[in-house]
């Protein structure tokens, strides 16, 4: 039985992903959104990993970061979009309609809009895991206010980790810089800056063994040890932040769209990617700000492009679909 052709289908249920669908909907497009990522990634984003937002406009008082995931979910459902709870295994984008795979099922459709965003990367230690939320971070920007007047340490060495370190200085009494190295990879504009802020210190040729503690829920400090003589020491410390980078949810679409050095997803004249008809938002493109506020209006922009791509091609399935 062939499946039917879908007007557009989302990948991806973030910020971005619900926001494009919301706009879609809103056009009487009918999409499909697939709430599955492609690397084992957490539907609804990293906001579902995430304890009280208070940068999201709309919420004086703060919300917390899945019940504002519930809350794009109901309004995308509420104009109209089919969810699946599902991942996408494969795509094809060879030629329209556009193919992609899910559950052994393929699916249809004219245009797509990829919104399968960016995972950060973790040590993989299972303290860190059970404490994410709840002191450990990988945004500075989102959980920084939360750490006025205490002491943090941030994880890595390169520029993302001194642009974090130095933003935390904002709020933190006490900021310190742990590196597996004994030299920084950062540019040295970035590194100058460090060394004259005051508040940031650093540990060197360290690594985090444990964080603790896991019983209290709350950060009390870290075990460290030093990679050259295998010494463990503590430090104590009210929060940690990861800065060691973060990977687009991208590997399914290799060999499909054109993709950077670090395997973001290329975009020009707004959302569109490599492929006329696919389209791209959210962290999966945005290697630079990384926020849900610019995740959703991509989203928007994504559901407009495809909506005015969908005009341009495919006029008599345009003026179908609002009949």
């Amino acid at each position: 039985m062939t499946s039917p052709i879908e007007n557009v289908i989302i990948v991806g249920s973030g910020p971005s992903g619900w926001t494009a669908a919301i706009y879609a909907a809103r056009a009487d497009l009918k999409p499909v959104l697939f709430e599955g990522f492609v690397r084992g990634g957490q539907p609804g984003g990293q906001l579902m990993m995430t304890t009280e937002i208070e940068n999201f406009p709309g919420f004086p008082e703060g919300i917390m970061g899945p019940d504002l995931m519930e809350q794009f979910r109901k309004q995308a459902e509420r104009f109209g979009t089919r969810t699946l709870k599902q991942d996408v295994s494969a795509v094809d984008f060879k030629e329209r309609p556009f193919k992609i795979v899910s559950d052994d099922k393929e699916y249809r459709a004219h245009s797509v809009i990829l919104a399968t965003g960016a995972s950060a990367n973790w040590m993989g230690l299972p303290s860190e895991k059970a404490l994410q939320g709840y002191g450990v971070s990988a945004c500075a920007t989102c959980d920084g206010f939360f750490f006025k007047n205490k002491e943090v340490v941030v994880v890595g060495g390169g520029d993302s980790a001194l642009e974090e370190a130095h933003f935390l200085t904002k709020f933190a009494t006490r900021v310190t810089l742990i590196h597996r190295r004994d030299a920084l990879r950062a540019s040295k504009i970035m590194q100058d800056r460090a060394a004259n802020n005051p508040k940031i210190s650093f540990i060197w040729n360290s690594v985090i063994e444990e964080i603790k503690d896991p019983a209290q829920k709350k950060v009390t400090g870290v075990v460290l040890k030093n990679v050259v003589t295998g010494a463990k020491t503590e430090k104590k410390c009210d929060g940690v932040f990861m800065a060691i980078g973060h990977t687009p949810n991208s590997d399914v679409f290799k060999g499909h769209l054109e993709l950077n050095g670090k395997g973001y997803i290329v975009t020009h004249d707004g959302t569109a990617t490599s492929v006329p008809g696919v389209f791209a938002c959210g962290d999966v493109q945005d290697f630079k700000y990384r926020q849900a506020i610019t995740a959703a209006a991509s989203g928007c922009m994504a559901a407009i492009d495809a909506e005015r791509f969908l005009e341009a091609t495919l006029p008599a399935a345009s003026e179908a679909h609002r009949a």
